[in-house]
């Protein structure tokens, strides 16, 4: 395929005039640098009390009557002993209201400070926070196609990341740097986010000795004893669903919660396969699992932060090969909102799914459908935000842009309707009267540059303009950008001194073992 070249560059009166006013109008009155969303709209609950409070009952039996394996961590399971849980090797089974009794230490809200603390996040109540897509092994751009992910990628979409004002976070695994060896890479991408980002991020969870690398590195940026105190890192770990917590995921859960950092649990549950085809008995499994990994956090650290997390998928069971973005995990987010809140602790559920292999309107359709249901679900932290497609396989450069753009269009939906005497436009029907028009008048002048959210992506343009500019779709005109972004992208200030030491640190970690590809 032809190289698509990036935009030409934008001169200076354009920059000053229409693109400045374009600028602002896509940023709408809040302007630009907003960290995170405070909703102006309220949750949707879909089910009543009474089919609730029987979720959460299954949920009870399923702890209590199944158990749950929590395999090679004697830790673990010394920590359950202590707090009464019955023990049969490695299967633990639960009395009901044990979980959400020690639950109750968890904080319902905190901070994920940044680097800028301008750019921290409040991540619990009625905040929302979008973050980039997690752990594809490949990328894929229109120029270059498919491939496996390298370490220039990863920082490629660190700064794509960085320079989005409609994503609040940095990510964690953005992709997964496949030139760079398996025991070394956490690193190159806990320093990547660090270099080139002044956002929040995330850490390694695939060895406890990994979690405690990149929970090192942030005491490096934010000094030990801010750490001690202040979450300024998540990991994201995974229930090995059915009913099974592996060691690899416990360990590195509770290095997070030992320094005191939020570790964000969530089982992976592809109906028909890791749980049962009925979304309600997806749903309970679901919580009867991640209220354990919470509930293990608290047991390591009382009150560190911790997130409710969920990821609800389907699959063909024609074929067997996962679906994403169908409409019975987005329902099913729905619930599992209602049954976070219940609990009172932040929630990650949710994200811009699809099995689109292109940036088409395939993986818009199913990317819309599960955002939006992120955001009427109360989601507080949204991972798989942007740049998911092909099933989490592929890491898209087109869609990345796609995605990010959507996000700018929920920032205003979660706004909500404001109400004053401006937006009541009174004076504006004075004007202008019956039978008249309202884009000349008064009022309309006064608000024109703030009133609606302007997409950077689409093309408004008449179909004949359209047509002599070239026909461009969305996926090309978002490759352009994406190339013109990262030209122009210039990374955050970071203190020399922080640097040298982060450098030092990963020298002397590398040095001390062999590479390791597997």
């Amino acid at each position: 395929m032809d190289t698509i070249e990036a935009d030409k560059p934008v001169s200076r009166r354009e920059r000053g005039g229409r693109t400045a006013r374009r600028e602002q109008r896509s940023h709408g009155s809040e302007g630009l640098g907003r960290p995170y969303i405070l909703r102006n709209i309220p949750t949707y609950d879909v089910l009543s009390e009474e089919n609730l409070l029987r979720i959460e009952h299954t949920a009870d039996r399923i702890l209590a009557e199944i158990g749950i394996e929590f395999r090679e961590d004697p830790a673990t399971l010394d920590h359950w002993k202590r707090a009464g849980a019955s023990i049969t090797g490695e299967l633990v089974k639960f009395e009901p209201g044990m979980l959400r009794e020690i639950l109750k230490t968890a904080p319902p809200v905190f901070t994920q400070h940044a680097r800028n603390p301008a750019n921290s996040v409040q991540i619990g109540g009625k905040s929302v926070v979008f973050s980039p897509a997690y752990g594809s092994p490949f990328v894929m751009d229109l120029d270059k196609g498919r491939r496996y992910g390298t370490i220039e990628d990863f920082r490629n979409f660190v700064k794509l990341a960085q320079s989005s004002p409609w994503l609040h976070h940095s990510g964690g695994t953005i992709c997964e740097p496949v030139d760079v060896p398996v025991n070394k890479r956490h690193l190159d991408m806990v320093y990547s986010h660090i270099k080139y980002s002044d956002r929040g991020f995330m850490g390694s969870v695939t060895a406890e000795s990994r979690a405690e690398d990149s929970i090192d590195m942030a005491r490096i940026v934010f000094g030990e004893a801010f750490v001690e105190q202040n979450c300024v890192i998540l990991g994201n770990v995974n229930v090995n669903s059915p009913l099974v917590w592996d060691s690899s995921m416990t360990t590195a859960l509770r290095a997070y919660a030992r320094a005191n950092q939020a570790a964000v649990i969530v089982p992976f549950i592809l109906g028909g396969a890791m749980g049962p085809v009925t979304s309600a008995g997806a749903i309970a499994q679901s919580l009867a699992e991640t209220m354990a990994g919470c509930a293990l956090t608290q047991l390591e650290r009382p009150g560190a932060p911790v997130i409710f997390g969920n990821f609800l998928s389907s699959m063909s069971l024609r074929s067997g090969s996962p679906t994403f973005g169908t409409p019975e995990p987005a329902i099913g987010s729905m619930v599992i909102g209602q049954l976070a809140r219940r609990l009172n602790l932040p929630l990650r559920c949710s994200g811009n799914f699809t099995t689109s292999k292109l940036p088409d309107a395939h993986a818009m359709n199913e990317g819309t459908m599960s955002m939006l249901a992120a955001v009427h679900c109360g989601a507080n932290f949204v991972l798989h935000s942007a740049g998911f497609l092909d099933g989490l396989l592929s890491m898209s450069y087109e869609k990345f842009v796609m995605d990010a753009d959507f996000c700018g269009a929920l920032h205003t939906y979660l706004d909500g309707i404001k109400i004053d005497d401006n937006q009541l436009a009174l004076e504006a029907f004075r004007e202008v009267g019956p039978g008249s028009h309202f884009f000349g008048c008064a009022h309309t002048m006064q608000n024109y540059e703030t009133a609606f959210w302007d997409s950077e992506t689409a093309d408004n343009e008449p179909f004949e303009k359209w047509e002599a500019a070239g026909s461009q779709d969305a996926a090309i005109r978002a490759n352009r950008r994406w190339k013109k972004t990262l030209a122009e992208y210039q990374a955050p200030p970071l203190d020399v001194a922080i640097d040298e030491a982060l450098r030092d640190f990963m020298d002397r970690k590398k040095n001390s073992m062999e590479d390791a590809w597997y």
